[in-house]
């Protein structure tokens, strides 16, 4: 039995784009904090110029990773800015000069065994570029090779309008299996399990031409459900096995790694350039031209629109990311991040919110929920300020996904409120732990 999800509305309009390289900007901003984890800490000051691939920013802490320069240019100055999260971090700001001259540094990583591949990988500014943006030399630095039984590569891109996954599947599927091949080389595995919806036929087909050559690796065509993407569903769907309450892959023998990251490290690993652009969609209602487009990080939104012939009407609402679980930015000066893997504009038909009206008890919620909770029982929680309630509810496991909201048919807030309840019982729990500590 494979995990239930929703049917969304596919709006695949750019999976036959092939991605197009836009002019570089005339500045960029380049935010220290594009992953999950402490802030890279930067190295440039104001009147410094900068090169293409060039370290502008080191990692500052295990969980961190290092920020270089997608442009050649003067940098203008170092400031705050504050992010879609509502969190303010450092920003390096970079007047282009259109050079883009690169880094006498950009060179091929010097890669003979374990230790050197992860360092490599650290070093690139890696991080999981299918959305989450967590450090991927943290996840493949894995201390016990021996309980690693598989590799499961996420290509199933279940995400509205996002095609750029797809697209590297099909413009780059070499890079993707040279990935597996240093993953094979360096972590030992043998077997590859790459997960992709059967709504990219070209898609799939390219990797399994490319698997059926490769010893070790299937390519598992998955039902078009959201959110078949999700790493829980997305391991359990083609690796037959749940992630336990709390846990990572790597409890049930997997690392689950997107094929995009999958394709840098490999040129990375050639080429020495590291994360300073992005492959992302620009889509939805109110573009006048959806495309995939190449952009450097640090790229204004308003840029990367005017790229793609400008807006059809003025955007209502902006995402990064597809509208399930896309973040709305605050204005289109926010810049594209190494984790960007869409920007989705909507006119304001698509981005009105619907009328919300009292629950209506059908279960629609519950029963199409991934993981079986009950935002029902969770809303009422919240309400009552009952955090053992929900603990026992087990809303920390939310995926935040919004299958719930999608299908509520009152059109409640249901993922909001299971957020809020999530950051309850953080607070629960801290107290907890604070209350503890104290009895000492």
């Amino acid at each position: 039995m494979k995990l239930k999800g929703i049917r969304v509305p596919h709006k695949k309009n750019t999976a036959h784009a092939a991605p197009v390289r836009i002019s570089v900007p005339k500045t960029v901003r380049i935010p220290m904090s594009m992953h999950i984890g402490k802030p890279a800490k930067p190295v440039v000051k104001r009147g410094d110029r900068v090169l293409v691939g060039q370290l502008i920013a080191e990692a500052d802490g295990f969980i961190s990773a290092p920020v270089h320069s997608g442009v050649s240019g003067k940098v203008l100055k170092i400031d705050e800015m504050m992010t879609a999260m509502g969190f303010k971090v450092p920003v390096v700001e970079i007047e282009t000069d259109g050079l883009q001259e690169v880094a006498e540094t950009v060179k091929p990583p010097d890669v003979h065994d374990l230790d050197s591949f992860i360092a490599a990988v650290r070093e690139s500014g890696d991080v999981g570029l299918g959305g989450a943006g967590f450090p991927t030399f943290v996840k493949l630095s894995v201390k016990d090779l021996s309980k690693l039984e598989a590799v499961v590569i996420n290509g199933a891109e279940c995400e509205p309008y996002i095609t750029s996954d797809t697209r590297t599947m099909i413009d780059r599927a070499e890079d993707i299996f040279g990935g597996i091949e240093l993953l094979r080389k360096y972590l030992k595995v043998k077997r590859f399990i790459i997960g992709i919806e059967n709504n990219k036929p070209e898609a799939i087909e390219k990797m399994r031409f490319l698997a059926e050559r490769t010893d070790g690796v299937e390519v598992c065509a998955l039902p078009s459900v959201y959110p078949q993407g999700g790493e829980k569903v997305l391991v359990y769907n083609t690796f037959g096995k749940m992630i336990p309450k709390g846990g990572l892959p790597l409890d049930v023998g997997v690392i689950v790694i997107n094929v995009t990251t999958l394709a840098f490290i490999s040129k990375y690993i050639e080429t020495g350039m590291p994360l300073v652009e992005k492959c992302i969609t620009v889509d939805g209602s109110a573009v006048k031209e959806p495309k995939n487009v190449i952009v450097p990080v640090g790229t204004a939104i308003s840029d990367v629109l005017e790229s793609v012939g400008g807006c059809k009407s003025e955007p209502a609402k902006v995402l990064y990311g597809g509208p399930m679980m896309g973040i709305a930015v605050p204005d289109l000066s926010a810049p594209i991040l190494k984790n960007t893997n869409a920007i989705v504009a909507m006119d304001e038909k698509e981005a009105a919110p619907p009328k919300v009206t009292p629950c209506i008890n059908c279960g629609a919620c519950l029963n199409d929920c991934p993981l079986r909770l009950d935002p029902r029982a969770i809303s009422r929680a919240y309400k009552k300020n009952e955090p053992e309630d929900l603990k026992n509810l087990c809303v920390d496991l939310c995926m935040e996904c919004g299958c719930c909201s999608f299908v509520c048919p009152a059109k409640r807030h249901l993922v909001q409120t299971n957020k809020l309840a999530k950051a309850v019982l953080r607070e629960y729990a801290a107290k907890q732990k604070a209350e503890k500590e104290g009895a000492k």
